[in-house]
């Protein structure tokens, strides 16, 4: 598949690489500038593009960024990818830490969903809940013992499979966490953020979680 991704920070950059790494095609786009990108071009073999380009053509498309820089990005970035584009959401929302104060999370709104209505598109929430150099140390062959297995929030049936089968090809379990707003139980403070552990002990957290957002992770 022909990947888009948006962000080349710390999960951006390890998704790259998994996704290159398992025969994807990968274009990564930063807020800097596709010369910023060089190291990792050279490491990877990825091709660096500008935000405006990152989705031609893309089966999937990435976004990888602070929750405050979500609105910045660009009308229309999305035109031009296959009419059928898969868009992850990888974002948490940190308002104390680096976002500031977003009112409809704070008010109860799924931070995926706020994503979502930003770009004025459908988004598959994953990758939000693990460290990103696991991406890289916890990934093990399918059907291993002690595979780490990670949560998956959409509303499209089509576009969750596409998600979990990226999930399954670079190492992981993918475990159907729901709808969108479902996605909650995954968002920073509940058991499942950061959870290490396999798919069954994973559906457990999830089923644990309590919809009350946790005061560190409150404006």
């Amino acid at each position: 598949m022909k990947i888009g991704i948006i962000g080349a920070g710390n999960i951006g950059g390890n998704l790259t690489r998994r996704f290159i790494a398992v025969g994807h095609e990968v274009s990564v786009a930063n807020s800097r500038g596709p010369a910023t990108l060089q190291d990792l071009v050279d490491e990877t073999g990825a091709t660096a593009v500008s935000v405006d380009e990152v989705a031609l053509d893309a089966d999937v498309v990435v976004v990888t960024i602070p929750e405050k820089n979500v609105p910045l990005l660009p009308t229309g970035f999305l035109d031009g990818a296959a009419s059928d584009v898969v868009v992850i959401d990888t974002g948490n929302y940190y308002p104390q830490q680096r976002d500031g104060v977003i009112d409809e999370i704070e008010n109860g709104a799924t931070e995926s969903r706020w994503v979502s209505d930003q770009i004025g598109f459908p988004v598959v929430k994953a990758f939000n809940n693990i460290y990103a150099a696991h991406l890289l140390s916890d990934a093990k062959p399918q059907g291993a013992e002690d595979r780490r297995a990670l949560p998956v929030a959409g509303d499209d049936e089509r576009a969750k499979r596409v998600v979990m089968d990226l999930i399954n090809e670079i190492g992981f379990d993918a475990v159907d966490a729901g709808g969108l707003d479902d996605s909650w139980r995954f968002e920073p403070a509940s058991p499942a953020y950061g959870f290490v552990g396999r798919a069954d002990a994973l559906r457990v957290a999830l089923s644990e979680a309590v919809h009350v957002r946790k005061p560190e992770f409150r404006a």
